[in-house]
């Protein structure tokens, strides 16, 4: 699995003109699965994210996790995050899982970050979706399970 993580003032999902999911501070989560990507690796980013110390304390240095933060959790599914360009201008994504193995697991990531106790909103997997953030830093992260 491979996530784009956006520390957010605000963030939020349209589609077809209408708000589906929404946050405050917090961090927006781009979520790819790969072929073979199994519940380990969600359980494994999971963790990984949701306790990344990304989030500035009383000093300014960035030393708090999501929770401490009181922050949410906006979580999209991208599946553009597998995209091979090494050949030519139009990318091919044959790397990334089918829906058949995705939904289940994009999901399963969800469930796992609302057991921890958080607030998480989401878009919708296939769907055609206008994501507006407000970055906050900008602190943006590239997380890949295979490097974790």
């Amino acid at each position: 699995m491979r996530a784009v993580v956006a520390r957010v003032s605000q963030a939020s999902v349209d589609i077809g003109g209408k708000t589906v999911g929404s946050i405050g501070a917090g961090l927006l989560v781009l979520l790819g699965v790969k072929a073979g990507d199994t519940e380990a690796e969600a359980r494994k980013l999971a963790g990984k994210i949701t306790e990344l110390r990304i989030f500035e304390d009383a000093d300014g240095k960035m030393n708090l996790p999501l929770r401490e933060a009181g922050g949410e959790l906006l979580v999209v599914s991208q599946f553009t995050l597998y995209a091979n360009c090494r050949h030519g201008r139009r990318p091919d994504f044959f790397a990334a899982a089918k829906p058949a193995s995705a939904v289940p697991l994009y999901e399963y990531f969800i469930s796992l970050c609302r057991e921890k106790g958080f607030h998480v909103e989401t878009g919708e997997f296939g769907a055609d979706m206008k994501v507006y953030s407000v970055n906050d830093g900008p602190v943006t992260l590239i997380l890949d399970t295979e490097a974790l």
